[in-house]
């Protein structure tokens, strides 16, 4: 049934459509977005990929490299803020616009125990509401984050050959920021440092400053448009086939955003086209607490 469908992979300041970018998956050509929040450069590869454009790369020597031959998809990307955001206000998930608790496969509620206890402790949302959401904390859901210096915004762009791969750290004056904000060094650290809440309201993404992260896993497979979940002694691993609870509903969000990706799943009948009953996974970074 995948073999069905293709994907359409865009970016963008918004979720409006008319404001969306087509990403060149598996390229080195990164996108930007630039609006009154901040500047930013973003980077999509996805393993074994098909779809928009129709002769992009099925893969990419960023798979080659450790410590990512095992992963499935890879969302880089730096950014500089323009005005100084709270640690605790910027989160990074999905969310939809329709209820979708009727769509939702047997073992669903297992399967995001095992999300929240294996993957990210910091995940939180409700797929059940009307309006049905997954966030977690940007500073303990992101994979690696890289503090750069305070200067003009950072365009990661790399070669075929080699590919930019951002690894947790800090770069010029963004050694004693990360250093006076108390990060710990290595990734798993930081990430665990920042489930304490008081951490993430004591950190500032400052105005200015270049951040460069990157967010993959070895989950979710879009070659198979499958989310697989690992199992643990007594309990079974997880696959649930994304295609099969396609419901064709849009995703949308009230809240302020930063930025937004959007995975459009397609009918390869309308490669090319505008598809008006499509399923949009949007994904982005969003200030949820500007008050």
């Amino acid at each position: 049934m995948a073999d069905n469908y293709m994907l359409r992979v865009t970016a963008g300041s918004d979720y409006d459509e008319a404001n969306q970018k087509l990403v060149h998956v598996n390229t080195e050509q990164p996108l930007s977005i630039s609006n009154s929040k901040l500047d930013a450069s973003l980077t999509v590869r996805i393993q074994n990929y098909r779809g928009e454009p129709v002769n992009s790369p099925s893969s990419c020597a960023y798979f080659e490299t450790d410590p990512h031959k095992s992963d499935l998809y890879s969302i880089s990307f730096s950014f500089t803020p323009k005005k100084n955001i709270n640690g605790h206000d910027l989160v990074f998930g999905n969310d939809f616009d329709h209820p979708i608790k009727d769509k939702l496969p047997p073992g669903f509620g297992q399967a995001m125990k095992i999300a929240q206890w294996f993957i990210d402790p910091g995940l939180y949302g409700d797929a059940y509401a009307d309006e049905p959401y997954l966030y977690g904390p940007f500073l303990s859901s992101i994979n690696t984050l890289r503090i750069g210096e305070k200067k003009e915004p950072v365009e990661l762009k790399g070669s075929e050959d080699k590919p930019v791969v951002v690894s947790e750290g800090a770069d010029g004056d963004g050694v004693e920021a990360r250093k006076k904000a108390g990060l710990p060094d290595e990734a798993n650290a930081r990430k665990k440092h920042f489930l304490k809440e008081q951490h993430l309201k004591d950190f500032t993404f400052e105005e200015g400053r270049n951040y460069s992260c990157d967010f993959f896993n070895p989950y979710l497979d879009f070659n198979d448009f499958a989310l697989k979940l690992p199992g643990f002694s007594y309990i079974p691993g997880i696959t649930i086939p994304i295609i099969s609870y396609w419901d064709g509903q849009p995703l949308r969000s009230t809240n302020e955003v930063l930025f937004v990706i959007i995975f459009t799943l397609l009918p390869r009948h309308s490669e090319g086209q505008k598809d008006e009953s499509k399923k949009d996974d949007k994904s982005g970074q969003k200030d949820e607490d500007l008050d």
